[in-house]
């Protein structure tokens, strides 16, 4: 029987203690409410997870709210396994994703507080086998925790070529770049620094001192029978509107702390209370308070995370309404999740979804956050925020038009309402906003290998005319649009056109289009040629790239992406 994830309804009778808000099920494990305020807030939480879950077509979701005294409320929300039906259990495991990095960097600081690391000398000193090269000043402890490395961000900490360095882009500390390579790294240096393997150091270090029995310091296949069932995008290669088809996702083995706990929203309850209390746990201090100062200090301005976001150590460091909060979220292969924290009033949320659909469940924690913080001033509580549909686009105007490529070929893009659509030969259908300006992935069940991508008259204005529309390796114009129209290319560039694959979950497809004069890479990021490799320019000063090599009957066989190798596909 099929499951409409609209509704993520559940069969009543499947789970003792569900309360209904409407035909949505919300299972307490733990916190019932202690008074009428507390029962006003989750009925109120409890609406807006409803709404937002219809919205994301999200399976199933687990939440914790806590402040400095402890757990409030833990609820699982929506199917832990859509295909029996059955709910979200409460002692089953969520991948918590990069919300590990947090962990590591205080395992790190504790280092530091017990005089064995020190953050400002070169990491290369501690662990010479970390093979970097940099014509600029030496790479710290500290510009790995802070992603100020200039490292590329997720190549393998030991490439397969012996001979293979790491290049830093630019002086540590100049740009924010997110760095899992880096954070590999601090994994290893802890280990080395403390003697232990890294399962071992975070359960003495975190776990036990914090009583999160259950979390699971490494993702192997030992513990799969302890993680909820998760999915992942069916058609793994295209981009996927929110309602995309999914799948069971195969057990992973994840073992690098970039990214490797699993826990229980109960145990990321017990984190949350740490941090509230400024890094102090229920018998001991974690951290010092200089310590969880280094921790919390927004240490360089990290614009990936927010308008107004900053980078501590493991931690993203931010405001919201008026208030310091440190936050991060978590994506794996099959799994979202979101920390908040509110370290001025002291308490936090949790949410972890059992699905990797494209985004985070940030608006949940965030509302958490300020329903809390409403109650205990004694001011109402907020409103539940704005209904955000799929298909709604607030400018859809600007895009309709018709768009012409140099041989003839025609799309027509119509607005209606708050709605778009486009026409090609293959049909009609909805645009759904990519969470980049100016792109749409076309609703068409994964047939269209690219994003919908816009460009206006004039990039530095996002008010001007949108005169130009690309898929992929199609460039297609309006009567409006003035600039040159012939452009020159290298004759080799031809042969790296192609659709390049991976098998491993974290790496899986990219493809290579020629474009305006420019190699593309997904048909959205801007290829530079840079010396004997290209680099990515989706950011000015990315450190990711690319490298061709291989060239077979005029077709290049192999990609390497930062370090990573893809292998060419017999199909683009």
């Amino acid at each position: 029987m099929s499951l409409n994830r609209r509704q993520v309804l559940m069969q009543a009778g499947l789970l003792a203690g569900a309360t209904a808000v409407g035909r949505f099920a919300v299972a307490d494990s733990t916190g019932a409410p202690k008074s009428a305020a507390d029962e006003k807030l989750f009925t109120r939480l409890d609406e807006f997870v409803k709404q937002y879950m219809a919205e994301m077509h999200s399976p199933g979701m687990t939440l914790v709210l806590a402040d400095r005294s402890g757990v409030r409320r833990v609820a699982n929300y929506g199917l832990g396994d859509l295909e029996r039906r059955v709910p979200v259990g409460a002692d089953e495991l969520f991948e918590i994703g990069s919300i590990s990095k947090s962990f590591i960097a205080i395992c790190l600081l504790q280092l530091h507080d017990e005089g064995k690391l020190d953050l400002r000398k070169p990491v290369a000193e501690y662990i010479p086998w970390f093979r970097i090269e940099s014509k600029f000043a030496a790479i710290t402890t500290h510009d790995l925790l802070t992603h100020g490395s200039g490292l590329p961000g997720n190549a393998p900490m030991l490439p397969s070529d012996p001979t293979q360095r790491h290049r830093a882009a630019y002086a540590p500390g100049a740009h924010f770049h997110y760095c899992n390579l880096g954070y590999n790294a601090l994994g290893e240096l802890a280990v080395s620094l403390d003697g232990r393997d890294l399962p071992e150091l975070f359960r003495k270090r975190i776990f036990e001192p914090l009583g999160m029995s259950q979390s699971e310091p490494v993702i192997t296949l030992d513990i799969r029978n302890k993680l909820v069932k998760n999915y992942s995008a069916f058609q793994n290669d295209s981009p996927n509107t929110r309602d995309a088809r999914l799948a069971e996702a195969a057990g992973i083995i994840f073992t690098g702390a970039a990214g490797c706990i699993a826990s229980t929203a109960k145990d990321m309850g017990a984190y949350i209370r740490m941090i509230a209390n400024g890094g102090e746990g229920p018998a001991r201090r974690l951290l010092s308070k200089e310590a969880f100062a280094l921790f919390s200090k927004a240490h360089i301005e990290a614009k990936e995370f927010g308008p107004t976001a900053s980078y501590g150590y493991g931690i993203a460091v931010d405001t919201l309404d008026g208030n310091t909060v440190v936050r991060h979220t978590g994506g794996m292969v099959s799994f979202m999740s979101s920390l908040l924290v509110d370290i001025k009033d002291g308490f936090g949320a949790f949410a972890s979804v059992n699905a990797q659909q494209g985004y985070r469940p940030t608006p949940v924690t965030q509302f958490a956050v300020q329903l809390m913080r409403a109650q205990k001033s004694n001011k109402a509580l907020p409103a539940i925020p704005a209904a955000n549909p799929a298909l709604r686009v607030t400018n859809a105007a600007d895009y309709a038009g018709t768009y012409t490529e140099a041989g003839g070929k025609r799309l027509v893009v119509e607005a209606s309402g708050d709605k778009l659509f486009v026409t090609r030969a293959n049909g009609r259908f909805p645009l759904q906003p990519a969470g980049a300006p100016d792109a749409f992935v076309i609703a068409d069940g994964g047939a269209s290998h690219f994003p919908l991508a816009f460009a206006r008259a004039n990039e530095k204005d996002p008010k001007s005319a949108v005169v130009e529309a690309s898929l992929g390796g199609e460039w297609y114009t309006t009567a409006a649009y003035s600039g040159p129209k012939k452009f020159d290319t290298p004759k080799e560039w031809q042969a790296y056109v192609g659709h390049y694959r991976n098998e491993n979950p974290w790496i899986g497809s990219t493809r290579v289009v020629l474009r305006k004069g420019k190699l593309w890479l997904d048909g959205t990021t801007p290829l530079e040629l840079n010396g004997d490799r290209f680099s990515l320019r989706d950011e000015p000063h990315s450190p990711e790239w690319i490298q061709f090599g291989e060239i077979v009957n005029g077709r290049c066989q192999r990609l390497k992406f930062s370090g990573e190798d893809l292998w060419r596909q017999a199909a683009v």
